[in-house]
């Protein structure tokens, strides 16, 4: 199996590209030299009649990765939609086949890898092809990012419950302010909550950030984050 880690979320914009940036700083401070992958990226901008994947080109970026953005984002689309959504109106399915090339090609150059799905776990990518299916084909264990307010013990079980009857592996969740703390009481207990009703492990709660710079990213992982859980799924 390779080395690595999966990062899923219960919704849209929880905030996985940050956390998978997160990971990646992670791995390496623990002597991984890491890649990062976003297989499909849609709502990805145009340039010169190319798009653009600003979550890819990121994850590159703090990654440090020297490979062509096509070997980290193979998949990308104009609309802001499901994979399946995006391609049916731009007229292209996701190739998967591209997809799981570059996967294995990166997992062959570095010692491990973190991955960013697109959505959440049940996200169509194809008719009857999901993130899921994704996930479990690359044989990596979950990460699943969630938002600490009111809502989120529901959508979080829902994914864990989902996960496990696909039979997929969850290594930890991650608590993320994807924007400021409101100051709910919500916020205080759903760690606590989530910690007694699942037998997963929180690998930590991330801070709002208040720019995505390096070191700004490094500070908020090595304080918020517990590395130990990290490094017994990649030994």
């Amino acid at each position: 199996m390779n080395k690595g880690f999966f990062i899923t979320a219960t919704d849209t914009s929880v905030g996985k590209t940050i956390i998978s940036a997160a990971m990646v700083r992670a791995l390496n401070y623990l002597g991984y030299r890491t890649a990062a992958m976003k297989p499909i990226e849609t709502g990805c901008n145009k340039i010169d009649d190319m798009l653009m994947p600003q979550d890819g080109l990121f994850l590159k970026n703090v990654s440090g990765m020297d490979e062509n953005i096509s070997d980290i984002t193979p998949c990308t689309y104009e609309n802001p939609l499901s994979p399946l959504a995006a391609g049916e109106i731009e007229g292209r399915t996701v190739d998967l086949a591209a997809i799981l090339d570059a996967y294995n090609e990166l997992t062959k150059r570095y010692d491990a890898i973190v991955v960013e799905g697109i959505g959440g776990i049940s996200v169509p990518v194809t008719k009857d092809y999901f993130v899921s299916d994704l996930a479990l084909q690359m044989g990596l264990p979950l990460i699943i990012v969630a938002r600490p307010t009111l809502g989120t013990i529901n959508h979080t079980l829902l994914t864990v419950h989902y996960a496990v009857a696909k039979g997929m592996e969850i290594a930890g969740i991650i608590l993320n302010y994807s924007s400021e703390p409101e100051g709910g009481v919500d916020e205080d207990t759903d760690r606590k909550t989530l910690e007694s009703v699942t037998d997963i492990p929180i690998i930590g709660v991330f801070p709002h950030l208040a720019d995505f710079e390096e070191e700004t990213i490094d500070r908020a992982t090595m304080k918020s984050l517990n590395t130990g859980i990290l490094k017994n799924h990649l030994s």
